[in-house]
């Protein structure tokens, strides 16, 4: 596993992301963003069956979740993790109440993924349907896109402050590709967002929430949220995975 991937990945990251069989370990999440203003009924929290926080997801279809692939592989083996060890908290801005808990019985890893975060990109299974709306896929935007990213963690760029209970929004927009000059950045599959000139941006703890673009009064889900470049989230833009991109990939594995 490259250094990068141990301490630079600013969204959980990979061994970050991995060992998240404790609340500590999921970090910080939204930096310099505010208490969610709506009720977003696709956002879901992915927990521990204790219901600790570990990484967000969006609801796609009714039993059906799109989050990052390593928000579902295990901190030791790097394999796809056990989906048993899991809840789903779905439709809430609330991580401890309200909306609906589920689990799930299926954990689907882009096939590509590896420690780089190439591919990073996951489907999850539900148990059972959930009654809440989900949200369509987007196209993907091209830069200076407003865009709105969700979360929850902590909401400092650092180790040791609390996550919140209520789900953190923050508006950006999409930044130019060369602002990602990350060495595993592709722009083919992956969206670079811009950190509002150092004061904000996703962070360890945000791995798999949506990027959200508005149209019509209608949120489209264009990514999903991934990594970034270095240890201190706000000094650089993030990196999200490109949903759009990989429409064909989740529209087979859905149908299959």
């Amino acid at each position: 596993m490259r250094k990068r991937t141990l301490t630079a990945c600013l969204l959980i990251g990979v061994t970050a992301a991995l060992e998240l069989a404790t609340p500590a370990s999921a970090g910080t999440s939204i930096v310099g963003g505010t208490n969610a203003t709506e009720t977003y009924t696709f956002m879901a929290s992915i927990q521990t069956r204790n219901g600790d926080q570990i990484c967000g997801a969006s609801l796609i279809a009714s039993q059906w979740l799109v989050t990052a692939g390593h928000c579902v592989s295990d901190p030791h083996t790097l394999d796809v993790a056990d989906p048993a060890q899991y809840q789903f908290r779905v439709g809430s801005a609330d991580r401890t109440r309200g909306g609906e808990v589920v689990g799930a019985d299926r954990f689907i890893r882009h096939e590509k993924w590896d420690t780089d975060l190439n591919n990073d990109i996951a489907l999850v299974h539900l148990t059972e349907p959930v009654v809440a709306a989900p949200v369509a896929i987007g196209a993907t935007p091209k830069a200076g896109t407003p865009i709105r990213e969700l979360g929850w963690g902590t909401t400092c760029v650092t180790h040791g402050c609390d996550a919140p209970v209520i789900l953190q929004q923050l508006d950006t927009s999409i930044a130019r590709a060369s602002a990602c000059n990350d060495p595993f950045f592709n722009p083919a599959r992956q969206l670079c967002t811009d950190n509002n000139g150092g004061t904000a941006n996703a962070c360890r703890g945000d791995s798999g929430g949506p990027a959200l673009i508005n149209r019509d009064g209608r949120w489209l889900l264009v990514g999903a949220t991934s990594h970034g470049q270095t240890d201190v989230c706000t000094e650089k833009a993030g990196i999200y995975t490109d949903v759009p991109f990989y429409r064909n990939w989740i529209n087979q594995r859905i149908h299959s």
